[in-house]
């Protein structure tokens, strides 16, 4: 059966799925936490088979760091459906309940948002969130993996998907895509599949946004900013820098760009380059950062010192639009709490960028003029994710502006519905002047 003739039968059960109890849902996580325990060997040794082939296939070790499955990464999961259990049920929450005229009663109420297709990129980990958040929002999910993670997605989706049809999910709501064929397939759905995420790569996700008509929701990169000003407490910002580099360098959320106030440069830089340098950072910049460093003492070929860049001793400005995901990272002095800003918003990804700092002022000039869905103050970027906000966990990350942005969790899968409820009222009485609406907020 093709993936249209699948989703279309998705389409079609996806009334069913909403209406379902959220007592069903949560028995149906439970389910699948108990599954996924006791089937933790069978998982690990799928993920083994994927980890030989990407060796073999020379896979970049930042795309195989992601595609691991290990207890720590199968107990994060868990954890993320133990704290879904204990989130309120985002549908059927009336938002809004007016009374247009005596006897006729609107409400907005949050419904499921229906079909949503996730193709995502080397995590199996996304596997379990996004199936997870689906069915505790009461929506019906079309996953599809890469390739990379064949065998640990295929295990891990036939276990949730048995576990969540034994609780009473019909079977049709899950549904995996294997081929890749099966991808351009399903972007042409846009009959079927009300949304679309992608997780990938900034090509990949271009990709999926230039070739459907599905409203797509998501990221297609992480250029990730950590400004320094020159207010900032220099001791809290090492260790807060160095966690948001290489806490999990692979991540979305890890921060590319240091950027540092050029009242401070002198004394602050050299103690940020020694610190990187010993967590194996390599740094890449401009040359008024070089010669700091070289004033400081660092040599050009010091593993501290700020290396070149495509051939070249200074960088370019495109090249400070570059994600690592690695253990390397941009460095530029600015002059100012606007020009830091007005860099973020140039060449950043509107992800998530952190300014550190003790003065307010400086603070909540930063956070306001920072165009991003995440602006935070003395913290790692790393805390960009929907299990750290409390949300359970993510189905991705949203730059965008409409409808979800951040860390998109439960709230970020559904939508709503007006309900008008009347008794015999019609439109002709109102336009005509014998009724008025006297508008009442009830709620």
């Amino acid at each position: 059966m093709s993936i249209r003739d699948n989703v279309r039968k998705m389409k079609e059960v996806s009334p069913t799925v909403a209406s379902l109890g959220v007592d069903i849902r949560n028995s149906a996580l439970k389910a699948i936490a108990a599954s996924l325990s006791s089937h933790s060997e069978e998982i690990f040794a799928a993920n083994r088979e994927d980890l030989a082939r990407a060796d073999a296939d020379g896979i970049a070790d930042s795309v195989k760091k992601r595609l691991k499955f290990d207890e720590h990464k199968l107990s994060d999961c868990l954890a993320g459906i133990d704290s879904l259990l204990s989130i309120p049920d985002p549908t059927g929450k009336v938002t809004l309940k007016r009374e247009l005229d005596e006897g006729l009663v609107l409400e907005r109420v949050t419904v499921p948002i229906g079909v949503i297709g996730i193709i995502f990129e080397a995590r199996p980990d996304a596997l379990v969130q996004i199936s997870c958040l689906c069915i505790k929002s009461g929506n019906c999910a079309v996953l599809k993996g890469g390739r990379e993670t064949a065998s640990t997605n295929k295990v891990l989706f036939d276990l949730i998907r048995d576990a969540a049809a034994s609780a009473g999910i019909p079977a049709e709501s899950l549904l995996q895509a294997s081929a890749h064929s099966e991808i351009d397939e399903l972007l042409e759905c846009d009959d079927c599949v009300d949304l679309v995420i992608p997780r990938g790569s900034n090509s990949f996700v271009r990709y999926i946004m230039d070739h459907t008509k599905i409203p797509v929701m998501g990221h297609s990169d992480g250029i990730c900013h950590t400004y320094v000003d020159q207010y900032a407490d220099q001791e809290l910002a090492v260790p807060i820098l160095i966690d948001a580099k290489t806490q999990y360098t692979a991540a979305c959320n890890a921060t590319e760009t240091l950027l540092v106030h050029r009242a401070i440069g002198a004394s602050f830089l050299p103690k940020a380059a020694k610190a990187l340098a010993e967590n194996g950072v390599k740094l890449r910049g401009t040359e008024e950062a070089a010669a700091i460093l070289r004033d400081a003492g660092f040599g050009k070929e010091a593993p501290a010192a700020l290396s070149q860049i495509a051939g070249d001793d200074v960088m370019g400005e495109d090249d400070f639009r570059k994600e690592y995901l690695d253990l390397v990272l941009s460095v530029k002095l600015v002059g100012s709490v606007d020009e830091a800003a007005a860099h973020i918003n140039r060449f950043g990804s509107h992800h998530t960028d952190c300014i550190i700092t003790e003065d307010d002022a400086a603070a909540d000039r930063f956070m306001t003029l920072v165009d991003s869905a995440g602006v935070y103050r003395n913290c790692s970027t790393r805390f960009a994710d929907g299990f750290r906000y409390g949300f359970g966990a993510e189905v991705g990350i949203s730059t965008s502006k409409i409808h979800a942005r951040g860390p998109v969790g439960l709230e970020g899968l559904v939508t709503y519905k007006y309900r008008l409820y009347g008794h015999g009222q019609i439109v002709g009485d109102y336009a005509s002047g014998k009724k008025a609406f006297h508008f009442r907020n009830l709620l």
